[in-house]
């Protein structure tokens, strides 16, 4: 009677305990995982098509063993997995769209074409894992974002397909990602070296929220609704939002479309095309004010 008694007690212990590392597991994106993601996305794009449209990619041939096809279907998928609502939300038609979207800016973070690269421009995505110009002079540190305080010696460029900058970002990640900032905050050269990690970092950026920016994700399925100050700053739902998210300080407000920003656009007309859909309006950013003008 002690024994079953004491067995009984073990057990809701031990089940609460369970519930309770449930509970902290959840807060972090990595134990999140929906296992219907990988046939629901294939339904948008499969590996065939993905091999297709980024045959350029990074070490696809497998000749470096330290990046050995380091932007491969399996990865994205498998990072993807973590995001529930990723691709996942809206009507079919919105989904196609927010996909070149999505595409279309990772593909021109990390392009490796020119005007006359073989096959086209646009077969040349996913070629760079991290960014040329490494220095910019502060190593992408801020240290008045004291939440996120770089780490001495360490530099925050660009790493990844959407080529995640800045201490704040890569803090902010690492503390969705693995529950605590300092992971990347320590060692943001795990970017580079983990593929999943590194999709998930663009995935991440897609889907959160970063005042007074929204996500991408919720400009591009019509859930952000503008402002009247994000309206009399030309900020509407469309593509070109998404790229004022990622880049607009240097991109967006300037009444013309620089040379970099125009791959960008026809990325995205590009993999609108390949996927039959249609880009919708207000594709551009030339005239709106970046985000916090």
């Amino acid at each position: 009677m002690k024994l079953s008694f004491i067995t009984s007690i073990s057990l809701v212990f031990l089940l609460s305990g369970q519930s309770c590392a449930q509970k902290t597991q959840s807060k972090n994106i990595q134990h999140i995982v929906d296992n219907n993601s990988s046939q629901r996305i294939a339904l948008l794009i499969d590996a065939k098509t993905w091999n297709k449209l980024f045959p350029n990619r990074n070490n696809i041939q497998g000749k470096d063993s330290k990046h050995q096809d380091f932007y491969s279907y399996q990865a994205f998928i498998k990072a993807a997995t973590h995001f529930p609502t990723f691709l996942n939300e809206g009507s079919a038609e919105n989904q196609k769209r927010e996909l070149a979207a999505f595409l279309a800016n990772i593909a021109q973070e990390t392009s490796g074409g020119w005007n006359d690269a073989p096959g086209g421009y646009f077969a040349w995505g996913l070629y760079f894992i991290e960014e040329n110009n490494k220095g910019n002079g502060n190593n992408y540190t801020d240290p008045s974002k004291t939440a996120y305080p770089p780490t001495d010696g360490q530099a925050y460029y660009g790493r990844g397909p959407k080529q995640l900058s800045w201490n704040y970002n890569y803090g902010q990640f690492s503390e969705a990602w693995f529950g605590d900032k300092n992971v990347l905050l320590k060692n943001p050269g795990l970017l580079a070296q983990d593929n999943v990690l590194s999709f998930a970092s663009a995935i991440w950026f897609w889907m959160t929220a970063q005042a007074p920016k929204p996500s991408c994700h919720d400009v591009m399925t019509g859930k952000w609704k503008p402002t009247e100050k994000d309206i009399e700053s030309g900020r509407v739902s469309g593509f070109g939002t998404t790229v004022n998210i990622i880049n607009g300080g240097i991109e967006c407000g300037q009444g013309k479309t620089l040379p970099k920003t125009q791959y960008r656009y026809e990325y995205y007309q590009y993999f609108c095309k390949y996927f039959g859909v249609k880009p919708g309006e207000n594709i551009t950013c030339s005239n709106q004010k970046p985000f916090g003008t």
